[in-house]
């Protein structure tokens, strides 16, 4: 018997349209034109001016035949023209690739030609190491030059096709066509590749709408937040938020690089309310110099991932203005896919409890159809008693679509109907849950497993310790042991043995540091720190 809720009832164009975030853009320049959508040095653009540039960006990319399929990479710093990018590509239906601005050359001509990238809009700062990637692809891209002229930079150019000449014949009132569908591909972001190659994710636009909304509900945003670009565009299309601002008719505050200063500038000078970042950006801002520090008077929203901060850096950036709210996910997830929701009870908890509820990844995101903690071999969930580890899993509309040109990693990755992360972690009685290792990560001594993240909580709360990472160093007897790398504050004159000292006070013995480096940790561009080179240095330790 057919249902009567479906008879009759077709989708039809009047109740139905595929979900996108392009549409943002398109409402905040109808009803708030004149309103700032980009500050980028001395230059603001309005809304109404930032749909006509990407839509000229459209129109001349459809003008040279690049539509649906064709990938348009783009390497370029937080600039107008990267937000134009993350419009004007997918309204002439192709898919944006923005690549990382501190690879090296043989990664980059990987992924040009993996994504066989049909346009290239590169920043004229990148050319030297641009002109190498090229030099070793087989792909010959379109080549458009970005010449950043508000922030004083030339660059080396990669040909004769400049940006603004290139958009200056598109059409500023493009007639840009919804996706067919809401799965086609809308961006490739690649993952780090530190085991082999980088794989390459898959976003579609129907992921990309449901994070924006799930961004502006998680982040507390408003209508009309000023948002600074700590984050790198290129790192997950920057969690989302090029697309994202745009949903609340904000404004991009771009900075090219983060530095105390600007940071501090822009935060006074614009009136800032919103950033997002990685602890290393934290400490950028808590160790800046007077001369560098600018008093305002808003509070500000921190969003920030990767390894929760120490309490005493938690509780220095409340004091210097910051709300803090902690999210984890990963290039697969769209960026954040979890939200350490803050309940209001917590604040009356002792400060050991109350961190101990800081420093939980927590809750899935708004946009987020299930998140949980499992045996991968068995897929059956963990006990929820904040001890027993699993395997943290994703399941829902802000996972990628799958790894382009890769079937074999594709279905590993969603083996029995879940994302699996890689990440180890743990489900506590209310449902959060806190991550305990990578599971490349986690240190086998003896039989016993050592969550590195555990020994690493200890020595960040050392206050000598500026940054920690804790690795498994080979041992002939007992398998592994942990060796610890560390990168102590400015002036501070510890010792290996203090260090160790330490933290026997504070944990089981086996756990402990066989040796302590102090080095200056090496980290990627988003701030992580690149464990597997450490892993290669304490072999020789």
């Amino acid at each position: 018997m057919a249902n009567a809720y479906d008879t009759g009832l077709d989708k039809n164009p009047a109740n139905y349209q595929p979900l996108t975030p392009l549409v943002f853009l398109e409402r905040a320049a109808s009803v708030h034109p004149a309103h700032t959508a980009i500050i980028h040095g001395t230059e603001h653009i309005s809304y109404g001016d930032f749909y006509a540039r990407a839509r000229r960006l459209a129109s001349a990319l459809a003008g040279r035949g690049f539509g649906e399929g064709d990938t348009v990479s783009v390497m370029l710093a937080n600039s107008p023209a990267m937000l134009e990018a993350h419009y004007g590509v997918p309204m002439a239906g192709a898919v944006l690739h923005s690549i990382n601005t501190r690879l090296d050359p043989p990664a980059i001509a990987f992924m040009l030609d993996h994504a066989d990238a049909k346009v290239l809009i590169a920043d004229t700062e990148f050319g030297p190491v641009l002109k190498q990637a090229l030099s070793q692809t087989e792909v010959k891209p379109l080549l458009i030059d970005y010449r950043d002229l508000q922030c004083g930079l030339e660059g080396e150019r990669l040909g004769n096709l400049d940006y603004e000449d290139f958009i200056a014949d598109g059409d500023p009132d493009f007639a840009w066509a919804m996706p067919s569908d809401e799965w086609n591909a809308i961006s490739l972001n690649y993952t780090s590749g530190t085991t082999g190659n980088p794989k390459g994710v898959v976003y579609h636009h129907r992921g990309a709408a449901l994070m924006c909304y799930a961004n502006t509900i998680a982040t507390g945003m408003g209508q009309h937040p000023v948002y600074l670009w700590t984050l790198p565009m290129f790192h997950c299309n920057g969690w989302c938020f090029p697309w994202s601002i745009s949903l609340v008719s904000g404004t991009h505050v771009c900075l090219r690089s983060v530095r105390a200063k600007q940071m501090y500038d822009a935060i006074a000078n614009h009136k800032v309310t919103h950033l997002s970042g990685a602890p290393f950006v934290m400490a950028c801002l808590l160790n800046a110099t007077d001369e560098e520090r600018r008093p305002f008077a808003q509070r500000v929203a921190f969003n920030h991932a990767a390894a929760p901060p120490p309490s005493a850096v938690l509780a220095k950036m409340d004091e210097a203005g910051f709300e803090l709210t902690h999210l984890y996910g990963l290039t697969e997830t769209y960026g954040p896919a979890t939200l350490n929701e803050w309940k209001a009870a917590w604040d009356e908890l002792p400060a050991e409890e109350r961190l101990a509820k800081r420093i939980r990844q927590g809750v899935r995101y708004h946009a987020l159809e299930d998140l949980t903690v499992m045996d991968p071999e068995t897929m059956e969930r963990v006990e929820a008693d904040g001890e027993t580890l699993g395997e943290v899993m994703f399941r829902g509309n802000i996972v990628m679509k799958g790894y382009l040109k890769n079937r074999k990693a594709t279905e590993e990755a969603f083996d029995g109907g879940w994302f699996h992360s890689g990440d180890l972690g743990v489900l506590h009685p209310d449902g959060y849950i806190q991550l305990k290792d990578r599971s490349k990560d986690i240190i086998i001594s003896g039989g016993e497993n050592i969550s590195s993240i555990e020994v690493e909580e200890v020595l960040y709360k050392h206050p000598d310790v500026q940054s920690a990472a804790v690795v498994a160093k080979p041992d002939p007897k007992w398998g592994e042991t942990p060796c610890a790398f560390v990168e102590t504050r400015p002036g501070a004159k510890v010792t290996e043995e203090e260090i160790i000292a330490w933290c026997r006070g504070k944990l089981a013995r086996y756990k402990c540091p066989r040796h302590v480096v102090f080095v200056e940790l090496p980290k990627t561009s988003t701030g992580k720190i690149q464990k597997f080179k450490l892993r290669e240095l304490a072999k020789g330790v």
